[in-house]
């Protein structure tokens, strides 16, 4: 598939747009970190964009006391894709990660 030709103002604008998503994500994952936010509370905002397009071995990284191997065992045990997406989790998944993480 090849890349669309844009210009220079909608390059720029697409730069922008996507500089703001990423900080939007960085500062939801510092609140999840800080305990200002709960895993369940992220869920719960399940919809909005900047949930949406986040991945959930990202998320699940931000939480206290969990990192990448113990991200992957979660993943693992769950049998969710670690390339999986907020917005790509289904019921039954959103479900067994609540009542694994809390």
């Amino acid at each position: 598939m090849a890349l669309p030709q844009l210009s220079d103002e909608e390059r720029r604008m697409a730069l922008k747009k996507a500089a703001e998503a990423r900080s939007a994500q960085a500062a939801l994952r510092a609140k999840v970190k800080s305990g200002e936010l709960s895993f369940k509370d992220v869920l719960a905002k399940a919809g909005d964009p900047v949930v949406d397009n986040i991945k959930v071995t990202t998320l699940i990284e931000s939480l206290p006391g969990y990192g990448k191997a113990k991200t992957a065992k979660v993943l693992s045990e769950l049998k969710i894709s670690d390339s999986r997406r907020v917005r790509g989790l289904g019921e039954k998944q959103k479900a067994n990660l609540l009542e694994r993480l809390g």
